[in-house]
């Protein structure tokens, strides 16, 4: 049975989740979001995301993690450079807990779950549910992204396995 974690970085919250299962079939899933408060230095915030998701790693022990591709928008350049910093954190913590990362694009997880690299956030929450067959809504979608990002990790485990 397979064990991956989906992650998609954020400062205020960084959506995480794991999924379990084998071949494309979950068997089991859990999701939350590690959050930290703006009151606190960008230093402590990015340790506190590195601690929160060491936890995690050394709990969960994953076969793969997945993490959501940088992007920036030309409008928002700053904001480009502090979610580097944020990934930066969830790499280094992927690689010493030897845990193989791949990065997948947003627009590429949209497609792959809804048909549509534009989707929004809500068609993307309600996609995961639908694959996971959950009625209740996932939140917050920093949640459902990572959920998502697990979900096309355990995808792509089970083909490279063959």
């Amino acid at each position: 049975m397979a064990r991956i974690i989906g992650i998609d970085p954020g400062l205020a919250a960084t959506g995480v989740a794991v999924v379990r299962g084998s071949g494309i079939k979950v068997d089991g899933y859990s999701f939350g979001s590690i959050n930290t408060s703006k009151k606190i230095s960008l230093p402590q915030r990015l340790h506190l995301i590195y601690n929160k998701l060491s936890h995690v790693l050394t709990t969960e022990n994953p076969d793969i993690m997945v993490v959501e591709d940088v992007f920036s928008l030309e409008k928002y350049p700053k904001s480009g450079i502090v979610l580097g910093k944020v990934t930066g954190v969830i790499l280094l913590a992927g690689c010493q807990h030897k845990i193989p990362v791949v990065e997948v694009s947003v627009r590429e997880a949209k497609q792959i779950l809804t048909g549509n690299g534009n989707a929004s956030k809500a068609q993307l929450e309600k996609a995961v549910r639908h694959e996971l067959n959950r009625e209740a809504l996932i939140r917050p979608f920093h949640s459902s992204d990572a959920l998502a990002l697990a979900m096309i990790g355990m995808y792509r485990y089970a083909r490279s396995r063959g």
